[in-house]
């Protein structure tokens, strides 16, 4: 019984021990991440925007767009 009580404190310990490795190092590249992350998701709602706003007003040029990129749709 004082083993079973001892392996599982050595297990809690080993876990806090890994918690600790794994948000003390790889935390700042977590944000690293998920900043660069936000940062994309941002860029390409702008870019749709700009991509609706060019299709609205001139709906030629929004197909050059589509075609240029995604190759011609007939």
């Amino acid at each position: 019984m004082l083993r079973t009580v001892f392996t599982i404190g050595a297990f809690a310990v080993l876990g806090l021990l890994a918690l600790k490795l794994v948000f003390g190092i790889f935390g700042p590249l977590i944000g690293i991440f998920l900043f660069l992350l936000l940062l994309a998701i941002k860029i390409a709602f702008v870019g749709f925007l700009v991509y609706l706003v060019i299709r609205l007003v001139s709906p030629d040029t929004a197909r050059k767009i589509r075609e240029r990129w995604s190759g011609s749709s007939y």
